[in-house]
């Protein structure tokens, strides 16, 4: 399947319509888009934040029917806490919503490197190997 995990850095930019996006375009484009729960309820705090009004909240929500929320599982939360735990060790801790993000891009396509922003923590966390972030 020719797809991608994305984190809530890349969703903003293609929302926002930033100019920074383009340099992921390779990784996305024509691409079926994944994000983590954790993404999604980054995303769904962003109008309770901002107060926005009603038309910007319909705007979000339809953005976000281009992604598929992926499943959490007991395995998927185990390497979470694996991944978070090494890295704590390692003296370079992982904010709750990175590391759920970068071990669902790991766990549902292992043999692809992840995309956009998740190969700078990946690199940034040396907890991985580096041959995933190539």
């Amino acid at each position: 399947m020719n797809a991608a995990v994305v984190d809530t850095d890349v969703v903003s930019m293609l929302f926002k319509g930033d100019t920074r996006v383009l340099a992921y375009q390779p990784h996305v484009a024509g691409r079926l888009l994944g994000i983590s729960f954790m993404t999604l309820a980054e995303l769904e705090r962003w109008p309770l934040e901002r107060d926005w009004g009603f038309r910007r909240k319909q705007e979000l929500t339809q953005h976000l029917t281009r992604y598929v929320v992926l499943p959490v599982n007991r395995e998927l939360c185990a390497k979470w806490a694996e991944v978070s735990s090494a890295a704590r060790r390692k003296g370079r801790p992982i904010q709750t919503a990175d590391a759920w993000t970068a071990v669902s891009a790991l766990y549902y396509d292992p043999r692809s490197p992840p995309t956009g922003a998740i190969i700078r923590r990946l690199t940034a966390w040396s907890c991985f190997p580096r041959s995933h972030c190539l």
